[in-house]
């Protein structure tokens, strides 16, 4: 364990070695497709809302509202950024999903995210999804830390919290 110079950011390298801390990757995958599936619900709830109450209004207006479906996609995308960036860039280093299934996301030399790298992560897992949408899951498959291939752009690697690395930790 060494610190970054000038930065006072605490590196951890060995946390990051699978074959010396295993139990900081075991069953990272099936818990990380747990937590997507909460977090789009997060980010896809509050949009669904908008859209009823903007079809509500569109029928008290007598359809002038239904102006307004126009804003949903580029306000999905700014919620979307917000809500990962926010979250993952929290001392949590975790999204609401994430949390849930005790996992966190850390730089690649264990320090913890903050908002841009997290910004950043989410639109390259959105580019990385729309262009080779089965493919990103096959990257995970074949390297040891379980990295999806928006992980390796960002040069970020997710693992167990410390809670539950120490709970895996065979003695």
């Amino acid at each position: 364990m060494f610190e970054l110079p000038r930065s006072g950011v605490e590196v951890r390298s060995e946390a990051y070695d699978p074959a010396a801390n295993p139990e900081y990757f075991e069953g990272v995958l099936s818990r990380r497709i747990v937590a997507f599936f909460v977090d789009v619900c997060l980010i896809v709830g509050p949009i669904a809302l908008l859209a009823v109450l903007i079809f509500i209004f569109g029928l008290v207006t007598l359809g002038f509202g239904w102006l307004l479906f126009w804003i949903l996609s580029p306000l999905f995308v700014v919620w979307a950024i917000v809500y990962v960036g926010a979250t993952l860039g929290s001392p949590h280093s975790a999204t609401v999903g994430m949390r849930m299934v005790d996992l966190e996301l850390r730089t690649w030399y264990g320090g913890k995210m903050y908002f841009l790298l997290a910004a950043v992560h989410v639109i390259f897992f959105w580019i990385s999804v729309s262009f080779l949408s089965p493919l990103v899951l096959l990257v995970a498959l074949v390297n040891r830390r379980h990295r999806l291939l928006h992980d390796f752009c960002t040069g970020t690697v997710m693992i167990n919290n410390d809670r539950r690395a120490a709970a895996l930790k065979r003695p």
